[in-house]
């Protein structure tokens, strides 16, 4: 619960850190792009196989990103060869991006090569700044045993069809998201206010991604799509409470805590791969609402009501195991919230989406006020001090 968020030690004195850099933040409006591209997919593929080929492709576009992420922690500044790899890493990345539309189609091959040159250029740089450091080039050779190879299978993938394509995206996945995990930590280094904050800022740009589809969903601007707009913003604010209110500081908090083998063992476990569901999930919700504000007055289909719900409850879950993995307990009322949408989400297709947009809405601001009132003193303690 939440109170045990609660540190149970003094503040550790805050680390000379670099935050995060304004080539960093340019970079990531490429990533904004991609995100975009994703939703826009999922809208324009709206079936049970073009949801499975979204997140496959938001979990090939996440791994490139935090590469890039991890590499700016490590090299701690934008200045030299890092500035160049990753002002010319942009290119492919945006050709990637612009590609996601027909990733599964006619544009496979231009996205797998694309990706390649993302990751091969975040290897590349990586080895540049290990040149000196053996146990760093130690870590950047255990990486590139499994990022090439993987981001190798999605250009064999662009040459191939059917089955054989799918075979080389789920081989390519499993490469990329095991190798990282059999791999170990060892001799890894994490900043972790830079860390934190790089990761705080990328669930702030998914978060974007939900206003924009509210935009782009919306016509005429009658009663139903001005409801629906509102409710959308309430949602998207709930959302973003939930991470940005203790959860984001304490998980910061936590990272410093740690020694240097624990700390990226939780940079690994609890940003790299615990940010994705998260970032997954308001992607999904983004694909729903978008639905809804189209088609207020109608019956949902399947699909776009189950995203509507499932993706605020697969932020929540992810939440709760982000606490998990943390803290070492899961966030019972986000888990009670995250099961009463997961009950939603079949029921939404027998009521008007905006009905069912509304208990969204009910679901995920309720559990806000509860944890407000629940855990106040818990929350004044951790935000201010007291």
């Amino acid at each position: 619960m939440l109170d045990e968020l609660t540190p149970t030690q003094p503040e550790l004195a805050l680390d000379a850190e670099q935050g995060v850099t304004a080539l960093e933040l340019f970079f990531d409006l490429v990533f904004v792009f991609a995100i975009t591209q994703v939703a826009g997919f999922l809208y324009h593929h709206p079936t049970w196989l073009g949801l499975i080929e979204a997140l496959a492709i938001l979990m090939a576009l996440w791994f490139g990103w935090t590469g890039y992420a991890w590499l700016g922690n490590t090299a701690g500044t934008d200045e030299g060869a890092i500035r160049v790899v990753m002002l010319g890493a942009m290119g492919p990345l945006l050709i990637a991006s612009l590609a996601v539309p027909h990733a599964f189609g006619e544009d496979a091959l231009v996205f797998g090569v694309a990706f390649f040159f993302v990751r091969a250029m975040h290897i590349t740089a990586y080895a540049v700044l290990a040149r000196d450091d053996p146990a760093l080039r130690g870590v950047v050779l255990r990486l590139a045993r499994t990022i090439l190879p993987a981001a190798g299978l999605l250009v064999l993938a662009g040459a191939l069809s059917g089955t054989a394509r799918a075979l080389c995206w789920v081989a390519a996945l499993a490469i990329d998201y095991g190798g990282l995990l059999l791999g170990g930590t060892e001799n890894w280094r994490v900043k972790p206010a830079h860390f934190a904050e790089r990761h705080r800022l990328i669930i702030i740009i998914a978060l974007g991604e939900s206003i924009v589809a509210l935009g782009a969903g919306a016509g005429h601007l009658d009663a139903g799509v001005v409801t629906g707009a509102l409710l959308g913003i309430a949602v998207a604010a709930a959302l973003w409470w939930t991470y940005f209110d203790v959860v984001a500081a304490v998980a910061e908090r936590k990272l410093r805590q740690a020694d240097s083998i624990a700390r990226a063992r939780m940079a690994r476990d609890s940003f790299s791969y615990l940010h994705l569901p998260m970032v997954a999930g308001i992607v999904i919700f983004a694909f729903g609402v978008k639905t809804t504000l189209a088609h207020v007055h109608a019956h949902l289909d399947t699909l776009p009501a189950a995203a509507l719900a499932g993706g605020v409850a697969l932020y929540l879950l992810a939440l709760s195991a982000f606490k998990r993995r943390n803290i070492g307990s899961f966030n019972q009322p986000r888990l009670v919230a995250a099961a009463a949408l997961a009950i939603l989400a079949p029921a939404a297709t027998e009521m008007p989406a905006l009905i069912a947009l509304a208990l969204v809405a009910a679901v995920a601001c309720g559990l806000i006020a509860y944890e407000t009132w629940r855990y106040a003193e818990a929350r004044e303690r951790i935000r201010h001090g007291g």
